[in-house]
Protein backbone atom coordinates (compact mmCIF):
# COMPACT_ATOMS: atom_id res chain seq x y z
CA UNK A 1 0.00 0.00 0.00
CA UNK A 2 1.74 3.08 -0.95
CA UNK A 3 2.14 5.49 1.44
CA UNK A 4 0.06 8.95 1.07
CA UNK A 5 -0.27 12.36 2.69
CA UNK A 6 -3.31 11.98 4.01
CA UNK A 7 -4.32 8.62 4.85
CA UNK A 8 -7.54 8.47 6.46
CA UNK A 9 -10.94 10.89 5.81
CA UNK A 10 -11.80 11.25 9.16
CA UNK A 11 -8.27 13.50 9.47
CA UNK A 12 -9.60 16.20 7.57
CA UNK A 13 -9.48 19.97 8.28
CA UNK A 14 -13.46 20.03 9.78
CA UNK A 15 -12.08 20.14 12.79
CA UNK A 16 -9.50 23.18 12.56
CA UNK A 17 -12.32 25.12 10.45
CA UNK A 18 -15.47 24.92 12.59
CA UNK A 19 -16.34 23.09 15.28
CA UNK A 20 -29.38 -2.82 -0.05
CA UNK A 21 -31.77 -1.18 -2.33
CA UNK A 22 -30.59 1.87 -4.39
CA UNK A 23 -33.07 3.94 -4.37
CA UNK A 24 -33.04 6.84 -6.99
CA UNK A 25 -33.69 10.32 -6.06
CA UNK A 26 -34.46 12.90 -8.58
CA UNK A 27 -34.46 16.69 -6.97
CA UNK A 28 -37.45 18.69 -8.11
CA UNK A 29 -38.68 22.01 -7.51
CA UNK A 30 -41.40 19.88 -5.08
CA UNK A 31 -43.45 21.25 -2.01
CA UNK A 32 -40.90 23.82 -0.17
CA UNK A 33 -41.20 23.92 3.53
CA UNK A 34 -41.09 27.57 4.63
CA UNK A 35 -40.06 27.53 8.27
CA UNK A 36 -37.40 29.83 9.93
CA UNK A 37 -33.89 28.65 10.62
CA UNK A 38 -34.55 27.21 14.27
CA UNK A 39 -36.50 24.84 12.72
CA UNK A 40 -34.28 24.30 9.96
CA UNK A 41 -31.53 23.59 12.17
CA UNK A 42 -33.78 20.82 14.75
CA UNK A 43 -34.92 18.89 11.67
CA UNK A 44 -31.56 18.43 10.84
CA UNK A 45 -30.28 17.00 13.52
CA UNK A 46 -33.93 14.78 13.56
CA UNK A 47 -32.29 13.58 10.38
CA UNK A 48 -28.88 12.83 12.31
CA UNK A 49 -30.51 11.09 14.42
CA UNK A 50 -32.73 9.08 12.15
CA UNK A 51 -29.47 7.84 10.20
CA UNK A 52 -27.49 6.76 12.71
CA UNK A 53 -30.70 5.07 14.46
CA UNK A 54 -30.31 3.16 10.97
CA UNK A 55 -27.03 2.57 11.16
CA UNK A 56 -27.36 1.01 14.57
CA UNK A 57 -29.98 -0.86 13.27
CA UNK A 58 -28.22 -2.37 10.12
CA UNK A 59 -25.05 -3.40 12.47
CA UNK A 60 -27.02 -5.09 15.05
CA UNK A 61 -28.29 -6.94 11.94
CA UNK A 62 -24.33 -7.16 10.71
CA UNK A 63 -23.37 -8.91 14.01
CA UNK A 64 -26.35 -11.19 14.19
CA UNK A 65 -25.26 -12.69 11.18
CA UNK A 66 -21.24 -12.59 11.84
CA UNK A 67 -22.22 -14.47 14.79
CA UNK A 68 -23.89 -17.31 12.58
CA UNK A 69 -21.03 -17.25 10.19
CA UNK A 70 -18.57 -18.04 13.27
CA UNK A 71 -20.79 -20.66 14.58
CA UNK A 72 -21.71 -22.39 11.84
CA UNK A 73 -19.44 -21.58 9.28
CA UNK A 74 -20.32 -22.23 4.94
CA UNK A 75 -20.84 -20.21 1.96
CA UNK A 76 -24.60 -19.75 2.93
CA UNK A 77 -23.28 -17.93 6.48
CA UNK A 78 -20.33 -16.32 4.73
CA UNK A 79 -22.92 -14.45 1.85
CA UNK A 80 -25.46 -13.49 4.40
CA UNK A 81 -22.76 -11.96 6.03
CA UNK A 82 -21.51 -9.97 3.02
CA UNK A 83 -24.93 -8.76 2.77
CA UNK A 84 -25.91 -7.78 5.73
CA UNK A 85 -22.12 -5.70 5.62
CA UNK A 86 -23.50 -3.96 2.35
CA UNK A 87 -26.67 -3.56 3.73
CA UNK A 88 -25.03 -1.76 6.80
CA UNK A 89 -22.87 1.16 4.18
CA UNK A 90 -26.33 2.07 3.11
CA UNK A 91 -27.33 4.17 5.84
CA UNK A 92 -23.61 4.77 7.64
CA UNK A 93 -22.85 6.53 4.02
CA UNK A 94 -25.46 8.93 4.39
CA UNK A 95 -24.66 9.69 7.51
CA UNK A 96 -20.82 10.88 6.37
CA UNK A 97 -22.47 14.44 5.82
CA UNK A 98 -22.61 15.28 9.70
CA UNK A 99 -18.62 14.71 10.15
CA UNK A 100 -17.18 17.93 8.88
CA UNK A 101 -18.32 21.04 11.12
CA UNK A 102 -19.48 18.42 13.39
CA UNK A 103 -16.59 18.20 16.02
CA UNK A 104 -18.52 14.74 18.16
CA UNK A 105 -18.89 12.90 15.19
CA UNK A 106 -15.15 13.80 12.89
CA UNK A 107 -13.49 12.82 16.02
CA UNK A 108 -15.63 9.16 16.88
CA UNK A 109 -15.61 7.85 13.35
CA UNK A 110 -12.24 6.74 12.57
CA UNK A 111 -12.79 4.26 15.10
CA UNK A 112 -15.82 2.87 12.83
CA UNK A 113 -14.60 3.82 8.77
CA UNK A 114 -10.88 4.57 8.88
CA UNK A 115 -8.92 3.67 5.72
CA UNK A 116 -7.12 3.00 3.94
CA UNK A 117 -5.74 0.04 6.31
CA UNK A 118 -2.79 -2.24 6.40
CA UNK A 119 -4.55 -5.36 6.44
CA UNK A 120 -1.12 -7.73 7.73
CA UNK A 121 -2.10 -6.12 10.94
CA UNK A 122 -4.89 -7.73 11.01
CA UNK A 123 -4.76 -11.28 9.39
CA UNK A 124 -2.59 -12.93 6.98
CA UNK A 125 -1.84 -11.88 3.09
CA UNK A 126 -0.59 -12.53 0.52
CA UNK A 127 3.23 -11.22 0.62
CA UNK A 128 3.62 -11.02 -3.00
CA UNK A 129 1.00 -8.57 -3.77
CA UNK A 130 1.29 -6.64 0.05
CA UNK A 131 2.09 -3.03 -0.25
CA UNK A 132 2.29 -1.49 3.50
CA UNK A 133 2.92 1.84 4.53
CA UNK A 134 6.56 2.57 4.37
CA UNK A 135 8.26 2.07 7.88
CA UNK A 136 4.88 0.91 9.50
CA UNK A 137 5.76 -1.49 12.98
CA UNK A 138 2.79 -2.85 12.85
CA UNK A 139 2.51 -3.70 8.48
CA UNK A 140 2.82 -7.31 9.62
CA UNK A 141 1.47 -7.95 13.10
CA UNK A 142 -0.70 -10.49 12.04
CA UNK A 143 -2.94 -9.62 15.30
CA UNK A 144 -5.28 -12.96 14.58
CA UNK A 145 -1.48 -15.24 14.29
CA UNK A 146 0.03 -13.58 17.66
CA UNK A 147 -0.98 -13.17 21.28
CA UNK A 148 1.78 -11.12 21.95
CA UNK A 149 2.62 -8.20 19.93
CA UNK A 150 6.68 -6.47 20.08
CA UNK A 151 7.19 -2.87 19.61
CA UNK A 152 10.40 -2.11 20.54
CA UNK A 153 11.04 -2.87 23.41
CA UNK A 154 7.67 -3.13 24.44
CA UNK A 155 5.50 -6.35 24.39
CA UNK A 156 1.48 -6.03 24.10
CA UNK A 157 -0.90 -8.75 25.27
CA UNK A 158 -3.16 -9.89 22.42
CA UNK A 159 -3.87 -12.70 24.04
CA UNK A 160 -8.10 -12.23 24.80
CA UNK A 161 -9.37 -10.60 21.58
CA UNK A 162 -12.28 -8.15 23.34
CA UNK A 163 -13.51 -4.78 21.81
CA UNK A 164 -11.54 -2.88 24.38
CA UNK A 165 -7.37 -4.36 23.29
CA UNK A 166 -9.21 -3.51 19.64
CA UNK A 167 -9.89 -0.01 19.89
CA UNK A 168 -6.58 0.30 21.52
CA UNK A 169 -4.54 -0.97 18.36
CA UNK A 170 -5.61 1.87 16.10
CA UNK A 171 -2.66 3.64 15.07
CA UNK A 172 -0.02 1.26 16.59
CA UNK A 173 2.93 2.39 16.61
CA UNK A 174 1.75 5.80 15.64
CA UNK A 175 0.71 4.63 11.86
CA UNK A 176 -2.57 5.91 10.55
CA UNK A 177 -2.43 2.40 8.42
CA UNK A 178 -2.78 0.48 11.36
CA UNK A 179 -6.64 0.23 11.25
CA UNK A 180 -7.90 -2.39 13.95
CA UNK A 181 -11.65 -1.83 13.61
CA UNK A 182 -14.37 -0.77 11.98
CA UNK A 183 -16.24 -1.17 9.05
CA UNK A 184 -13.16 -1.98 6.46
CA UNK A 185 -11.62 -4.54 9.38
CA UNK A 186 -14.73 -6.36 9.54
CA UNK A 187 -14.53 -6.07 5.21
CA UNK A 188 -11.23 -7.45 5.07
CA UNK A 189 -12.45 -10.26 7.94
CA UNK A 190 -15.14 -11.03 5.32
CA UNK A 191 -13.82 -10.75 1.55
CA UNK A 192 -9.82 -11.05 2.36
CA UNK A 193 -7.38 -9.57 0.11
CA UNK A 194 -8.70 -7.76 -3.60
CA UNK A 195 -5.60 -10.02 -5.69
CA UNK A 196 -7.33 -8.72 -9.17
CA UNK A 197 -5.20 -5.74 -8.95
CA UNK A 198 -7.36 -3.53 -11.52
CA UNK A 199 -9.13 -6.84 -13.12
CA UNK A 200 -12.36 -8.13 -12.48
CA UNK A 201 -13.14 -9.40 -9.12
CA UNK A 202 -13.48 -8.89 -5.21
CA UNK A 203 -11.57 -10.63 -2.43
CA UNK A 204 -12.29 -14.36 -2.04
CA UNK A 205 -11.55 -15.33 1.59
CA UNK A 206 -12.82 -19.09 1.98
CA UNK A 207 -15.88 -19.81 4.73
CA UNK A 208 -13.50 -22.62 6.13
CA UNK A 209 -11.26 -19.37 7.45
CA UNK A 210 -13.71 -19.57 10.52
CA UNK A 211 -13.74 -24.09 10.47
CA UNK A 212 -13.45 -25.44 13.48
CA UNK A 213 -10.75 -28.35 13.69
CA UNK A 214 -8.90 -29.67 10.79
CA UNK A 215 -11.41 -28.26 8.17
CA UNK A 216 -9.85 -24.88 9.30
CA UNK A 217 -7.55 -22.94 6.44
CA UNK A 218 -4.92 -20.35 6.87
CA UNK A 219 -4.45 -21.33 10.61
CA UNK A 220 -6.13 -19.43 13.68
CA UNK A 221 -9.63 -19.68 13.36
CA UNK A 222 -11.03 -19.62 16.82
CA UNK A 223 -8.62 -16.08 16.74
CA UNK A 224 -10.54 -15.04 13.64
CA UNK A 225 -14.15 -16.02 14.81
CA UNK A 226 -12.81 -14.02 18.18
CA UNK A 227 -11.59 -10.96 16.42
CA UNK A 228 -14.70 -10.81 14.10
CA UNK A 229 -16.75 -10.74 16.65
CA UNK A 230 -15.21 -8.38 18.77
CA UNK A 231 -14.65 -5.69 16.19
CA UNK A 232 -19.00 -6.16 15.28
CA UNK A 233 -19.10 -5.58 18.98
CA UNK A 234 -17.52 -2.40 19.28
CA UNK A 235 -19.18 -1.33 15.73
CA UNK A 236 -22.64 -1.72 17.62
CA UNK A 237 -21.17 -0.01 20.73
CA UNK A 238 -19.84 2.99 19.04
CA UNK A 239 -23.29 3.47 17.17
CA UNK A 240 -25.25 3.10 20.31
CA UNK A 241 -23.34 5.92 21.44
CA UNK A 242 -23.64 7.95 18.39
CA UNK A 243 -27.82 7.47 18.49
CA UNK A 244 -27.44 8.89 22.00
CA UNK A 245 -25.27 11.85 20.98
CA UNK A 246 -28.84 12.88 18.45
CA UNK A 247 -31.41 11.97 20.59
CA UNK A 248 -34.44 14.51 21.04
CA UNK A 249 -34.54 13.00 24.35
CA UNK A 250 -30.70 13.74 25.94
CA UNK A 251 -29.96 15.73 28.33
CA UNK A 252 -26.78 16.63 27.69
CA UNK A 253 -25.87 15.55 24.66
CA UNK A 254 -24.19 17.04 21.62
CA UNK A 255 -27.91 17.56 19.70
CA UNK A 256 -28.68 19.89 22.86
CA UNK A 257 -25.58 21.77 22.54
CA UNK A 258 -26.09 22.24 18.83
CA UNK A 259 -29.50 23.64 19.33
CA UNK A 260 -28.61 26.42 21.72
CA UNK A 261 -25.99 27.85 19.40
CA UNK A 262 -27.00 30.87 16.90
CA UNK A 263 -29.25 29.11 14.76
CA UNK A 264 -27.00 30.72 12.24
CA UNK A 265 -23.75 28.92 13.40
CA UNK A 266 -26.11 25.34 12.89
CA UNK A 267 -26.80 26.68 9.21
CA UNK A 268 -22.94 27.24 8.94
CA UNK A 269 -22.42 23.43 9.76
CA UNK A 270 -24.66 21.99 7.70
CA UNK A 271 -23.92 23.39 4.72
CA UNK A 272 -20.03 23.15 5.71
CA UNK A 273 -20.78 19.56 6.05
CA UNK A 274 -22.34 19.24 2.86
CA UNK A 275 -19.59 21.28 1.10
CA UNK A 276 -16.56 19.40 2.57
CA UNK A 277 -17.90 15.82 2.13
CA UNK A 278 -18.34 16.53 -1.79
CA UNK A 279 -15.57 18.57 -2.48
CA UNK A 280 -12.94 17.51 -0.56
CA UNK A 281 -13.79 13.99 1.12
CA UNK A 282 -15.86 12.74 -2.08
CA UNK A 283 -14.41 14.55 -5.20
CA UNK A 284 -10.31 15.13 -3.76
CA UNK A 285 -9.91 11.81 -1.18
CA UNK A 286 -12.38 8.75 -2.71
CA UNK A 287 -12.10 10.06 -6.50
CA UNK A 288 -9.46 12.08 -7.70
CA UNK A 289 -6.42 10.54 -5.57
CA UNK A 290 -7.70 6.99 -6.47
CA UNK A 291 -7.41 7.91 -10.07
CA UNK A 292 -4.43 9.93 -10.33
CA UNK A 293 -2.67 6.68 -8.55
CA UNK A 294 -4.85 4.18 -10.65
CA UNK A 295 -4.25 2.62 -7.45
CA UNK A 296 -7.47 0.15 -6.43
CA UNK A 297 -5.45 0.23 -2.74
CA UNK A 298 -7.20 3.74 -2.57
CA UNK A 299 -10.79 2.97 -3.22
CA UNK A 300 -12.52 2.79 -0.47
CA UNK A 301 -14.33 -0.56 -0.29
CA UNK A 302 -11.42 -1.89 -1.72
CA UNK A 303 -11.45 -5.39 -0.92
CA UNK A 304 -15.56 -5.98 -1.68
CA UNK A 305 -15.52 -3.76 -4.47
CA UNK A 306 -18.86 -1.69 -3.35
CA UNK A 307 -17.03 1.31 -3.57
CA UNK A 308 -19.36 2.54 -6.49
CA UNK A 309 -22.30 2.32 -3.43
CA UNK A 310 -20.56 4.68 -0.89
CA UNK A 311 -19.75 7.22 -3.34
CA UNK A 312 -23.55 7.18 -4.36
CA UNK A 313 -24.60 7.07 -0.71
CA UNK A 314 -22.31 10.00 0.44
CA UNK A 315 -24.16 11.77 -2.68
CA UNK A 316 -27.82 11.11 -1.15
CA UNK A 317 -26.76 12.06 2.11
CA UNK A 318 -25.74 15.54 0.68
CA UNK A 319 -29.20 15.64 -1.08
CA UNK A 320 -31.07 14.76 2.26
CA UNK A 321 -29.54 17.36 4.60
CA UNK A 322 -30.49 20.11 1.33
CA UNK A 323 -33.69 18.80 0.82
CA UNK A 324 -34.43 18.22 4.29
CA UNK A 325 -35.52 14.46 3.54
CA UNK A 326 -34.27 10.81 4.48
CA UNK A 327 -35.49 7.63 3.72
CA UNK A 328 -35.34 5.21 6.80
CA UNK A 329 -34.07 1.59 6.18
CA UNK A 330 -37.56 0.77 6.55
CA UNK A 331 -39.53 2.71 3.97
CA UNK A 332 -40.57 5.38 6.47
CA UNK A 333 -39.88 9.20 5.27
CA UNK A 334 -38.67 12.13 7.57
CA UNK A 335 -39.27 15.05 6.44
CA UNK A 336 -39.43 18.60 7.65
CA UNK A 337 -37.71 22.29 7.60
CA UNK A 338 -34.93 22.70 4.97
CA UNK A 339 -32.27 24.58 3.38
CA UNK A 340 -34.21 24.10 0.37
CA UNK A 341 -36.94 25.80 1.69
CA UNK A 342 -34.72 28.98 3.19
CA UNK A 343 -33.22 28.99 0.35
CA UNK A 344 -36.34 29.01 -2.32
CA UNK A 345 -37.77 31.61 -0.10
CA UNK A 346 -34.79 34.19 -0.69
CA UNK A 347 -34.15 33.28 -4.03
CA UNK A 348 -36.13 30.43 -5.70
CA UNK A 349 -33.82 30.79 -8.84
CA UNK A 350 -30.88 30.00 -6.90
CA UNK A 351 -33.13 27.09 -5.42
CA UNK A 352 -33.58 25.55 -8.95
CA UNK A 353 -30.47 25.85 -9.91
CA UNK A 354 -28.77 23.93 -6.62
CA UNK A 355 -31.41 21.22 -7.80
CA UNK A 356 -30.24 20.97 -10.51
CA UNK A 357 -26.72 20.73 -10.04
CA UNK A 358 -27.46 17.87 -7.27
CA UNK A 359 -29.54 16.17 -9.95
CA UNK A 360 -25.81 16.69 -11.95
CA UNK A 361 -24.53 15.05 -9.10
CA UNK A 362 -27.10 11.82 -8.72
CA UNK A 363 -26.88 11.40 -12.13
CA UNK A 364 -22.73 10.99 -12.73
CA UNK A 365 -22.87 9.23 -9.52
CA UNK A 366 -25.40 6.65 -10.89
CA UNK A 367 -23.14 5.85 -13.41
CA UNK A 368 -20.75 4.36 -11.34
CA UNK A 369 -23.14 1.91 -9.79
CA UNK A 370 -24.94 1.08 -13.36
CA UNK A 371 -21.35 0.32 -14.93
CA UNK A 372 -20.51 -2.16 -11.77
CA UNK A 373 -24.01 -3.58 -11.70
CA UNK A 374 -24.85 -4.22 -15.09
CA UNK A 375 -25.65 -7.99 -15.78
CA UNK A 376 -23.45 -7.49 -19.23
CA UNK A 377 -19.56 -7.09 -18.33
CA UNK A 378 -19.96 -4.75 -15.26
CA UNK A 379 -16.90 -2.45 -14.33
CA UNK A 380 -16.35 -1.88 -10.91
CA UNK A 381 -14.72 1.17 -9.43
CA UNK A 382 -10.96 -0.28 -9.44
CA UNK A 383 -11.46 -1.09 -13.47
CA UNK A 384 -12.60 2.29 -13.64
CA UNK A 385 -9.50 3.77 -12.67
CA UNK A 386 -7.05 1.81 -14.51
CA UNK A 387 -4.31 3.20 -16.35
CA UNK A 388 -5.65 3.93 -19.56
CA UNK A 389 -9.54 3.01 -19.11
CA UNK A 390 -10.21 6.34 -20.87
CA UNK A 391 -14.46 5.71 -20.44
CA UNK A 392 -13.59 5.41 -16.74
CA UNK A 393 -11.40 8.45 -16.61
CA UNK A 394 -14.72 10.24 -18.33
CA UNK A 395 -17.04 8.55 -16.13
CA UNK A 396 -15.15 9.50 -13.18
CA UNK A 397 -13.81 13.26 -14.15
CA UNK A 398 -17.29 13.67 -14.85
CA UNK A 399 -18.55 13.09 -11.32
CA UNK A 400 -15.35 15.49 -9.80
CA UNK A 401 -16.84 18.27 -11.53
CA UNK A 402 -20.27 17.85 -10.66
CA UNK A 403 -18.91 17.45 -7.08
CA UNK A 404 -17.73 20.88 -7.26
CA UNK A 405 -20.18 22.40 -9.35
CA UNK A 406 -22.63 21.36 -6.23
CA UNK A 407 -19.77 22.68 -3.87
CA UNK A 408 -20.11 26.17 -5.41
CA UNK A 409 -23.77 26.34 -5.69
CA UNK A 410 -23.63 25.24 -1.96
CA UNK A 411 -21.46 27.95 -1.16
CA UNK A 412 -23.99 30.62 -3.13
CA UNK A 413 -26.73 29.17 -0.83
CA UNK A 414 -24.51 30.12 1.71
CA UNK A 415 -24.13 33.58 0.93
CA UNK A 416 -28.06 34.17 0.02
CA UNK A 417 -28.37 32.99 4.14
CA UNK A 418 -26.20 35.68 5.26
CA UNK A 419 -22.84 33.65 5.38
CA UNK A 420 -20.15 34.95 3.44
CA UNK A 421 -16.85 32.89 4.70
CA UNK A 422 -18.44 29.39 4.47
CA UNK A 423 -14.83 28.31 2.95
CA UNK A 424 -15.87 24.22 2.37
CA UNK A 425 -12.57 21.73 3.44
CA UNK A 426 -11.07 21.34 -0.22
CA UNK A 427 -8.45 18.29 1.87
CA UNK A 428 -5.49 20.15 -0.06
CA UNK A 429 -6.65 19.64 -3.40
CA UNK A 430 -6.78 21.82 -6.70
CA UNK A 431 -10.52 21.93 -8.21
Amino acid sequence: MPAETTRKPWKAQANRLITAVVTAFCLTAGAHIHAGEREVVTHYADIAHATFEDSLIAAQQLEQKLLALTANPSDKTLQDARQAWKAARVPYQQSEVFRFGNAVVDDWEGQLNAWPLDEGLIDYVEQDSYESELGNVGANANIIANTQLQLGSEILDTGELTPELLASLNELGGSEANVATGYHAIEFLLWGQDLNGTGSGAGDRPHTDYAKGSNCTNGHCARRSAYLQATARLLVMDLEDMVQQWAPEGQDNYRQQLLQLPATEGLIRMLFGMGSLALGELAGERLKVALEANSPEDEHDCFSDNTHFSHYYNGMGIRNVYLGEYRRIDGTQVQGASLAGLVHARDAVLDGELRASLNRMHDSLQLLVDSAERNDHPLKFDQLIAEGNQEGTRMIEQAIATLVDSTRQLERAARVLGIDNLNPDSADHDF
